[in-house]
């Protein structure tokens, strides 16, 4: 059901500019005029235009460039993703946020953050996510194996590079879990599992985009080897748009997952892997692997042939490239 602040948002975007009357606003909305005035006098407090004319009423002049769930949900095309959405200005971290929602909440419910102040990466890596950039959660329940979960990032990790390159951009995939634009990494993805024996309850799994800010925006000690939307291309991002299209994305991507096999989707990722070719050192708990990289198994491991010859088959660890 929708709130009413979202129904004066529908209002006044379907009025395309034109001015609407306090009294049609109450009606449409079945609220009397002075609650209109309240919700008004809100909009305008996060940082909605809304221009005022004497016995005439309200006109839209411009949104702000949050990402309030009302602009999500405005023109967003799926059918699951995204519906349900919580919003924080300020957070610790999305994905804790959504493991504590996750129980009770809908399968595709998000949450997203402007800015977080406790942003990790894998293996608890710090990741630096000031405002301007794109930082959410998403809620899954799907009914695999636990040992298929892996997958789902590099799905999610497709879908995330699948729409940079509908804006034109020229990314690829970095194995396990980043993507890359000219080498360097603007998003990275942690998937994190609550399950019991081999049955999965639900996963979270946490997006985080470099959009609209700067290198400068980052914290010195992590920019090496990242880079942003905005310094890539010279300009900014509508995030409102990239995170309505991202999700439809999501959302298809993760019907195949679930209906066809995942060498349907593994395919796609290979064709858009910077991985593959590549030396490497991967870092697992208990030792060190180096070799190049041959390819991508099945089950989403990567494939490592070692200097003696042997190809090894890697689930999980940190990849890092040992040549330019």
């Amino acid at each position: 059901m929708k709130s009413k602040r979202t129904e004066i948002i529908n209002a006044f975007k379907a009025a395309d500019g034109k001015t609407i009357s306090g009294e049609e606003l109450g009606d449409q909305l079945g609220i009397s005029r002075t609650m209109v005035c309240k919700y008004i006098k809100g909009l305008r407090e996060d940082g909605y235009e809304i221009q005022s004319s004497p016995k005439k009423g309200y006109t839209l002049k411009s949104v702000p460039k949050l990402l309030y769930p009302e602009e999500i949900l405005s023109g967003l095309n799926t059918t699951l993703f995204g519906k349900n959405i919580h919003y924080f200005d300020e957070a610790g971290s999305s994905n804790d946020i959504a493991k504590k929602l996750a129980p009770t909440a809908e399968e595709g419910t998000i949450v997203v953050v402007e800015q977080q102040t406790g942003g990790r990466g894998r293996l608890g890596r710090k990741w630096a996510s000031p405002k301007g950039g794109i930082w959410f959660s998403i809620i899954l329940k799907p009914k695999v194996a636990l040992s298929a979960a892996s997958r789902l990032t590099l799905t999610v990790g497709l879908s995330v590079t699948n729409t940079l390159i509908s804006y034109g951009i020229d990314a690829k995939i970095k194995w396990p879990n980043d993507v890359l634009i000219n080498g360097k990494k603007v998003s990275g993805i942690l998937t994190e599992v609550e399950a019991e024996i081999d049955t999965i309850e639900f996963v979270v799994i946490g997006v985080g985009i470099n959009a609209n800010m700067s290198l400068k925006d980052i914290p010195e000690d992590l920019r090496e080897n990242s880079t942003t939307i905005r310094d890539e291309t010279g300009k900014s991002i509508d995030r409102v748009d990239f995170l309505q299209r991202l999700l439809h994305e999501m959302e298809q991507q993760y019907i195949r997952f679930n209906t066809q096999p995942f060498s349907e989707i593994l395919n796609d990722i290979i064709v858009l892997s910077d991985t593959i070719g590549k030396d490497v050192k991967v870092t697992m708990p208990n030792r060190i692997v180096e070799g190049r990289v041959v390819g991508i198994s099945k089950s989403g491991a990567l494939l490592l042939k070692k200097e003696d010859g042997d190809v090894e088959e890697i689930i999980a660890g940190r990849c890092i490239y040992t040549k330019k």
